[in-house]
């Protein structure tokens, strides 16, 4: 068991050559090494781990064992130490799961981190009784703090332990990475593994693993092999048994170690061959925005291409694709551009409850400037679009656009999708932020928070779980709507464009959030009835007192201290959320058949 003081891993490795003769005497012999002793098996399938063009996938064919094999191996290495295994794709996780029971722990090589298809297979285990050892060999410190949060969010196991260095031909004294020990320990409170991989048959092979505990390392990880024969694969840093006890039993040496620099160039040299880069798991079309959990696959390729968190960070500063692209091709950073973001507010003028409420003023101005006015301030938008219909009583509204900026469209007086989908047709609009103008408050703090998880999730649809009347904003896609469209090519009930994607989560990619709690209440800042104007032009006339500019963070404050103006439209409800026969109609035609 890993307890405290030094742990050893006994790290097979592929020093069997595929040999199972050969892997089983090595089980054997060193089965007298017990007590805080592991060893650590890798476990791959070479269509797994490779694409035929890596320059080792034929070397992959002849080190793969079958399952069955596997866990013969694993029940003979159990009776003695605990046993590890090495997981780099799904083959792995499958001889993971046919012997969770007797698995102590398992380790991700630094190239296999970010590898969303094998973290999302473990997923569906209880790892809370496991050890979980990242190597982190080339990665930066900021970089190692993001991969943690993700495995820990993911996997949830035990303990996750922090293992440096890594492997060359030869891989000199300097290069061992003793020095990083300083800088891990300042930084994160996992325990360390020191994975040595000097020559084996040097003084150095007995000492630095001395060396890395004395600074701070807890575990040791060392390549060993038998003394009988010469093996082909990862002979160089191995030791014989003899030398390995040599090994446990020695003291410090090489402190000037810790000077050497984090992250050298090797080490990145070794990381950008080895690295399992993601390619696309089918077509995306231009205009896409990239799920990284359910978009891509990882493998080892002759390939290059950028890295998951290069594809986030894209999509982080709302960017997407800006060209169509293949299953299995990996992406650069030309095949993204800055996408088109645009308020769309929808307006009409044939309101029977409140006529022609657009016009109505709320302070100085009409409600539909308003709206207006707010979406304005949005932060992260190319366009703001006053989308009203083509019929000549809508034309008025050409003089309530509040800002030269703004671009006045006439579209279908009916079909609200169809109005949008002109729109951005026009424009070359890729994302839509979706707002009426009976929503004269609508708000930049919950707009970005919106946005910003629409591009990191890779959505179709955004949209928050609950929120105050006349503050719903909506993130769609155009390439949805142009779904949507294709689906119902009269959108006969689309001023309830909500429905169409909520009600169709099989065929969109829905996101629905949680908003911060302080932008969350049950007041009603929409213009729907004379009363609902009656309370807006109190929040107006507030504002207009204090000489401040409102928010949804300062409305909300008012009417928590002034309830007597909150409940002056508190009983009034939404139709499509209390009518029943309309609700059912909704949940009929808006439903994909």
């Amino acid at each position: 068991m890993l307890n405290k003081g030094p742990y050893f891993i006994i790290e097979i490795a592929n020093t069997h050559g595929g040999d199972q003769n050969y892997l089983k005497n090595i089980i054997k012999t060193f089965s007298g090494f017990k007590n805080n002793f592991g060893i650590k098996f890798q476990v791959f399938h070479p269509d797994l781990i490779a694409t035929p063009d890596y320059p080792y996938y034929e070397v992959y064919k002849k080190l793969f064992f079958s399952k069955e094999l596997w866990s013969d191996f694993i029940s003979k290495a159990f009776k003695t130490k605990d046993v590890w295994l090495d997981i780099f794709d799904l083959y792995g996780v499958e001889v993971f799961r046919e012997n969770i029971s007797l698995i102590y722990g398992i380790k991700f090589q630094s190239s296999v981190l970010s590898n969303y298809e094998v973290l999302n297979a473990l997923s569906n285990f209880n790892l809370c009784e496991k050890k979980i050892i990242l190597n982190v060999a080339a990665q930066e410190i900021n970089s190692i703090s993001f991969i943690l949060e993700r495995v820990y969010r993911k996997l949830n196991p035990g303990e996750i332990l922090l293992e440096f260095g890594y492997q060359a031909y030869p891989t000199a004294v300097e290069d061992s990475g003793i020095n990083k020990i300083t800088f891990l320990r300042k930084r994160f409170s996992n325990r360390l593994v020191f994975a040595d991989h000097v020559n084996g048959q040097s003084d150095d092979a007995l000492w630095l693993p001395v060396i890395a505990l004395t600074e701070g390392a807890d575990v040791i990880e060392k390549h060993v092999m038998l003394n009988d024969r010469k093996i082909e694969y990862d002979y160089f840093s191995s030791v014989t048994p003899e030398r390995f006890t040599i090994m446990v039993e020695k003291v410090k040496r090489y402190a000037i170690l810790k000077e050497m620099p984090f992250i050298n160039e090797k080490e990145k040299e070794y990381l950008r061959k080895t690295v399992m880069i993601p390619l696309l798991r089918e077509r995306k079309e231009a205009g896409s925005l990239i799920i990284p959990d359910k978009d891509l696959i990882f493998r080892r390729s002759g390939k290059n291409g950028i890295n998951v968190n290069d594809i986030e960070e894209l999509q982080n500063s709302f960017f997407l694709l800006s060209k169509e692209k293949n299953s299995g091709e990996v992406l650069y950073h030309d095949d993204f551009r800055k996408a088109k973001i645009a308020v769309v507010i929808a307006c009409r003028l044939k309101s029977v409850r409140l006529p022609k409420k657009a016009l109505l003023k709320i302070g100085q101005l009409a409600s539909v400037e308003k709206c207006i006015k707010s979406a304005i301030q949005f932060k992260n938008i190319d366009y703001v679009v006053l989308a009203t219909s083509d019929i000549e009583e809508d034309k008025v509204l050409e003089n309530y656009t509040y800002n030269s900026n703004v671009i006045f469209h006439q579209g279908d007086p009916n079909d609200v999708i169809k109005r949008y989908l002109s729109a951005a047709e026009k424009l070359g609009i890729d994302i839509v932020l979706r707002v009426t103008a009976d929503m004269p408050y609508v708000d930049d703090e919950i707009a970005q928070i919106l946005l910003k998880s629409h591009f990191l999730i890779g959505a179709d649809y955004t949209a928050s779980r609950t929120n105050a009347v006349g503050t719903a904003i909506e993130v769609i896609n155009v390439q949805a709507l142009k779904k949507v469209k294709y689906h119902f090519p009269s959108a006969n009930y689309s001023e309830y464009m909500t429905w169409y994607f909520k009600n169709n989560p099989e065929h969109f990619r829905l996101n629905i959030i949680d908003l911060p709690d302080e932008l969350v209440r049950d007041y009603r800042l929409t213009l729907d009835y004379q009363e609902d104007l009656d309370m807006l032009n109190h929040i107006e006339a507030h504002f207009k007192r204090k000489k401040e500019s409102p928010s949804a963070r300062k409305i909300f404050k008012y009417l928590d201290e002034h309830p007597e103006i909150a409940n002056i439209n508190s009983h009034l409800t939404l139709r499509y959320k209390s009518d029943h026969s309309l609700i059912s109609i909704l949940n009929d035609v808006t439903k994909i058949k």
